[in-house]
């Protein structure tokens, strides 16, 4: 295996709704085989238990501050070490992080897909590949609200008031300024079949790059 040679982190950036998780898949789709993972920046919220649920729900979740972006550096580095690591699940409704864990091995691609990794100067630092999805606000907005309705059990008025309160601000301060970290700026989002097909060629030739440097190896 060449999970411990040159393993590399792509990271791909954009506001809420905007397609990147999509994109995410659909690349990892193309392969589906052990030599690529995908890391959710949101698997890394803080965990706040000594909250009430009252006080949790006014957390700004869009925030660099919300998460726990030491955590998250750590076990990306453990990845590229050739180690395993055990990624948090962080249950939404509640805004707790479970007691269980999802146990990732080491691969050649790591992608690692959130709101804010472009804006985080050590996250950037890590990375090979740097992707901005950029999507129309009303685009966003309304699949975000079609999401957190359906998979995380927000109510309308909820997503509404977020929404307005901390995400549209967020994002104007923080997400959207990372764009001019990307070495790639995707368009329309997920539906962006050109841009796909381009990462999908720039994986494959590292993957090729990795397989020649171990047959050298051998």
């Amino acid at each position: 295996m060449s999970h411990k040679k040159h393993p590399i982190i792509i990271g791909i950036a954009g506001g809420s709704g905007s397609g990147k998780t999509t994109i995410a898949h659909e690349l990892y789709d193309q392969f589906k085989n052990d030599r690529i993972r995908i890391i959710t920046e949101d698997s890394y919220y803080k965990d706040h238990p000594e909250m009430t649920q009252e006080e949790r729900d006014q957390i700004n979740f869009d925030h660099p501050d919300a998460f726990d972006t030491n955590l998250l550096i750590s076990q990306l580095q453990d990845l590229t070490s050739g180690k395993a690591v055990e990624m948090p699940i962080y249950d939404f409704p509640t805004h707790l992080r479970k007691h269980e864990t999802v146990h990732v091995e080491p691969a050649d691609i790591i992608i690692l897909e959130g709101i804010l990794v472009l804006a985080i100067p050590e996250l950037r630092d890590l990375m090979a590949i740097k992707i901005y999805v950029d999507t129309d606000d009303d685009i966003r907005l309304i699949r975000r609200q079609r999401r957190d309705m359906a998979e995380r059990g927000y109510s309308f008025d909820y997503i509404i008031d977020q929404y307005m309160a901390t995400v549209k601000p967020s994002y104007h301060q923080f997400v959207e300024p990372s764009k001019r970290y990307a070495d790639i700026i995707v368009p329309e989002g997920g539906g962006n079949q050109v841009a796909l097909d381009m990462l999908t060629t720039k994986v494959r030739d590292i993957l090729r790059r990795n397989d020649l440097e171990e047959q050298k190896e051998e």
